[in-house]
């Protein structure tokens, strides 16, 4: 089947809020070497599409300015030195930009067969947090069975990819959340108990729930507003993980002694700048060890809203109002 000339994708006219998303028409990306086309079905929107909106996470050079982080479709066209799949192969992929759009062009080693028994949306809502979440909190964090974590915003796809992930690698984690409603979702989830930020203290709550030892890793996405009270929480050895600065990248008030006396370890990372070989490493491994759990019908993706592609500005809505319990997709074909 030919291809068209021109598809439609989300252009963002300047910087600003979700209204400068909009409909736009032109050229289809060109596969380079190592890339594959894909005709998108789906798109997840994420925390960083709406920092890359604002104009504060720019695309790394050479990845193309439309927003969009994961998409699910079918493959409509390979570039030169692609293996192991072929046009017409269902898959989804970790973008490095282009998402929101009817066509996208990612890397073949980003892309992974979609689960068992899952549609295009719930295939979409799979790259960008589970790539995040294996690579921090089990990667960084080196988070083992027996083990206990904290992840703060338990609702958020990420927290609902952390909680599942570490229930089901024999890992013990408790999350926090906004509301009553939330905390429930957390512990339906798989959370051993769920806190809620707004009217209690996580760091009394943490050392309650663990009798005083606090947890081996915090997957944090708050960052310097939580900075102190993070390392209270932690086991002797802990390590705390920073995955966003939604509270903030910087903090002056900060005591390191429990650094040294307690042997934690600080670190973090973000997925966009990671070579093609460290995603094309994490996606083995998530094929490996993650996607049988997913076609077993475990540990997926919840879905709270799906919206069509020309209706990404409500979806961005959706996404800053934080009055979501898992991710937020786009429909964009069939």
């Amino acid at each position: 089947m030919p291809l068209p000339a021109t598809m439609t994708y989300i252009e963002t006219a300047g910087a600003g809020g979700p209204e400068v998303l909009r409909p736009a028409t032109g050229p289809l990306p060109t596969p380079r070497a190592g890339e594959v086309l894909i005709r998108v079905l789906a798109a997840g929107v994420n925390r960083p599409d709406v920092q890359q909106r604002l104009g504060l996470y720019p695309p790394p050079p050479g990845a193309s300015p439309i927003i969009g982080l994961e998409v699910a479709g079918e493959v409509a066209a390979c570039g030169p030195d692609v293996t192991g799949l072929a046009v017409g192969d269902r898959v989804c992929g970790l973008a490095n930009g282009g998402g929101y759009a009817e066509y996208c062009a990612v890397p073949a080693s980003q892309c992974l067969p979609w689960p068992a028994g899952y549609d295009a949306v719930r295939a979409a809502a799979l790259p960008e947090t589970y790539f995040t979440v294996w690579a921090n909190l089990f990667g960084h964090g080196r988070l083992a069975a027996g083990e206990t974590a904290l992840v703060h915003g338990g609702t958020s796809g990420i927290g609902v990819t952390a909680i599942q992930l570490a229930r089901e690698f024999g890992a013990t984690i408790y999350a926090t959340a906004g509301s009553a409603e939330k905390c429930a979702a957390c512990v339906t989830l798989g959370a051993a108990g769920a806190i809620d930020y707004k009217s209690e203290d996580f760091v009394a709550d943490i050392k309650r729930l663990t009798d005083g030892r606090g947890v081996d890793v915090i997957l944090d996405m708050v960052g310097a507003s939580y900075f102190s009270r993070n390392l209270r929480s932690l086991a002797m050895d802990g390590r705390l993980v920073l995955i966003a600065f939604l509270g903030g990248s910087k903090t002056d008030a900060v005591d390191l002694v429990p650094i040294m006396t307690r042997r934690l370890t600080v670190t973090g990372s973000t997925m966009r700048p990671r070579t093609a070989a460290q995603k094309a490493t994490i996606a083995a491994d998530l094929r490996e060890k993650v996607w049988p759990v997913l076609a077993a019908g475990r540990a997926g993706p919840v879905i709270h809203a799906t919206f069509p592609l020309a209706q990404a500005a409500e979806a961005h809505r959706l996404m800053e109002s934080s009055a979501h319990i898992g991710k937020i997709m786009l429909q964009v074909a069939g």
